[in-house]
């Protein structure tokens, strides 16, 4: 286990924070519902046929500081038709905020990066939106966005989402603290030093098979992150083990490499989650036991452990201070994408603590699947 505080990258251009992430989807509107009733986001922007977009429609929704755009193809043509057909729903763009758009393209296309979408300036009367975008692991892409002179609603062809109200309990969520992706065997370093010389991130935490492993299964991690510290990557990739790892049944049923979670900031993590089991999302089950000795593990915590285990909140602690964590059921089908809950304090850490109890529950969902 290699873990360090120190930047060992080079800031080659500036990332100011995750813009949004946009999911390719099969039925945007019905995924748009769930995600407002379970996870409290609230209607943004749309666009599609009404204005103008005749091959896809797009949902962009919002809550506190997150944006999430959910995106269906209208034709067989467009690009996500073949994208949804091979990976399901899932995460096809993690999108970052910078100040400028054609240096950040051009900057990372000189160190090596995989082109998808050269610089382009879009405007209305609502004033200019610049983006771009290059290739990452599997079909992920991540583009530069700069609106920062764009007046209008989100971007050039979209209008306000206007959508009847609906009854949630409020999540309290707050903006999106890291990305996860799994990757196919072998190919942790290779997405690592692409990151590192295309970005110029840092690596800050490393995990081998034995730090994350358990009875039958085993993975390794590593943990890209921006100078600012907005921007946190994990990357995993399968590891040896007596049976089938969570990364091989993902790879197997996302077809290759993809997002495999995200995970969410809250600041009141008892409130998020009790909010969200009232709004019907399902969460993986945690040993009964994991709890007997969370004091001796984790020391003085602000919350009430009786209220955690109730909720199967798990805790963590480093020398910079503890997190609180939870993590959903996939979001859908298949077993692919699923969304994390976490509240830091002052822990910069990833909950290792907590992979034994997260891999086990996570086994048994994968035994009840047939795929352990």
């Amino acid at each position: 286990m290699y873990i360090t505080d120190k930047w060992e990258g080079k800031e080659y251009f500036k990332i100011e924070k995750f813009r949004y992430l946009e999911f390719f989807v099969g039925n945007a509107k019905q995924v748009v519902h769930f995600y407002r009733s379970a996870f409290g986001f609230e209607p943004y922007a749309y666009c599609g046929p009404e204005t103008g977009i005749y091959t896809h429609v797009s949902y962009v929704l919002r809550n506190k500081k997150i944006f999430f755009i959910f995106t269906s193809p209208l034709n067989s043509k467009h690009i996500a038709s073949d994208w949804i057909k091979k990976h399901g729903d899932g995460v096809r763009d993690i999108a970052f905020s910078v100040k400028d758009v054609d240096n950040c393209f051009k900057s990372a296309m000189e160190r090596g990066a995989f082109k998808n979408e050269e610089p382009n300036v879009h405007s209305d009367k609502n004033g200019k939106y610049s983006c771009a975008s290059i290739k990452t692991y599997g079909d992920v892409i991540h583009s530069f966005i700069d609106d920062s002179e764009y007046k209008g609603i989100w971007a050039p062809n979209y209008q306000k989402l206007n959508l009847p109200d609906i009854k949630y309990y409020d999540t309290s969520l707050v903006l999106v603290d890291h990305v996860v992706g799994n990757v196919e065997w072998d190919k942790m370093d290779y997405w690592r030093e692409y990151y590192e010389k295309v970005f110029g991130f840092s690596t800050f935490v490393r995990f081998d098979e034995g730090d994350i492993s358990t009875q039958y299964s085993a993975l390794k991690s590593i943990v890209l992150r921006s100078k600012n510290w907005k921007i946190k990557l994990p990357i995993n990739e399968p590891a040896q083990g007596l049976k089938k790892s969570q990364i091989e049944e993902y790879l197997q049923f996302n077809e290759g490499a993809g997002v495999q979670h995200i995970a969410i900031l809250t600041d009141d993590i008892i409130n998020s989650i009790s909010a969200l089991r009232k709004n019907g999302v399902e969460f993986l089950d945690i040993p009964i036991t994991y709890y007997n000795d969370l004091k001796d593990r984790v020391g003085f915590i602000d919350e009430d452990i009786n209220k955690l285990r109730e909720l199967n909140i798990l805790v963590d602690r480093d020398e910079s201070g503890y997190l609180l964590q939870i993590f959903t059921k996939p979001m859908q089908d298949r077993p692919t994408l699923f969304l994390e809950i976490i509240q830091r304090k002052g822990s910069q850490g990833f909950g290792q603590g907590n992979f034994q109890a997260l891999f086990e529950s996570i086994e048994k969902a994968q035994d009840e699947r047939g795929n352990l």
